[in-house]
């Protein structure tokens, strides 16, 4: 394994930001608060969208602190060891961002009424994503070529392990957390229905105009010109590679997937999610 990779509970994270007596603090030590707002993603699914419209919904619309504050430091990672500090500093209501499994997250979610917004993608397009920012991000081992990026994906080999598994465990918190299943899909096809629904959710009542900023500036468009927003500012991440917000489209998977690697992969998909009742708008999605 990579000197720039860790291996917890059989899980790969970058060494860059994780410790393993880090991930035994996060799990049994950190108090979770009862009005604490939790931004979970597998990697490379929405998390950066989705902290941005969270961040917008948080200040009532007014885009201030999207432009003047990083967004790393606006929704700091529990899971990271340097930016939970920021976190536990944070005496008012709380964003905070995770890419942890269940089976890794703070016990204390059990014993609170902390809203969780859960933001899933069509798995074929994580690949996509995931495979141009391990060639951009400094801490994240480069693929030869997307053949390797796809196999290593499909066997949990990728930062915060097994997507299949990442999913299932989360979904199978419908009953037991306080938690709000949504879909990029779902963002790109009515971003202001999902801007809504979000704030029925958390209970953030804004008026029209207000939410017509969340949805502007919320934009692909907007936040791929945000410095704040876009890790243009980070030194870990060479935009010269690839930008850290490359397309923002859905269904990118078919320019790389040939007919093989998608018939694949779609039975590993069936055989894996076949237990899952929740349908996604990508179940019906094929190469065709």
């Amino acid at each position: 394994m990579s000197e720039k990779y860790i291996r917890y509970q059989g899980i790969i994270f970058p060494a860059i930001s994780s410790e393993e007596s880090h991930f035994q603090y996060v799990r049994n030590e950190f108090q979770v608060r009862d009005n604490d707002i939790f931004n979970i993603t597998f990697p490379k699914s929405g998390t950066t969208w989705m902290l941005e419209i969270l961040s917008l919904i948080y200040k009532n619309g007014d885009a201030t602190w999207c432009n003047t504050v990083q967004n790393w430091e606006r929704a700091p990672w529990v899971e990271a060891k340097d930016l939970c500090a920021i976190v536990e500093k944070n005496t008012s209501q709380r964003l905070i961002s995770s890419h942890l499994p269940i089976q890794l997250f703070p016990k204390s979610i059990y014993n609170s009424n902390a809203k969780i917004v859960y933001t899933a993608r069509n798995p074929r397009d994580v690949v996509v994503s995931l495979h141009y920012m391990c060639k951009t991000a400094q801490f994240l081992e480069p693929p030869e070529n997307f053949t390797e990026t796809l196999d290593l994906f499909l066997k949990g080999e990728v930062i915060y392990g097994n997507w299949f598994d990442h999913i299932t465990g989360w979904l199978g918190m419908k009953d037991k957390l306080n938690i709000l299943y949504i879909t990029y899909e779902e963002l790109k096809k009515d971003l202001r229905g999902s801007v809504v629904k979000l704030c029925n959710f958390l209970g953030k009542e804004l008026d029209d105009a207000a939410i017509d900023s969340v949805v502007e500036n919320a934009s692909f468009k907007v936040m791929k010109n945000n410095n704040m927003s876009n890790f243009s500012q980070s030194d870990q991440i060479n935009a010269n590679i690839s930008p850290f917000m490359r397309k923002g489209v859905t269904g990118d998977w078919k320019n790389h997937f040939t007919v093989a690697q998608s018939e694949h992969f779609d039975a590993v998909y069936q055989e894996r999610m076949k237990d899952v009742k929740m349908k996604f708008p990508w179940d019906q999605t094929s190469i065709a």
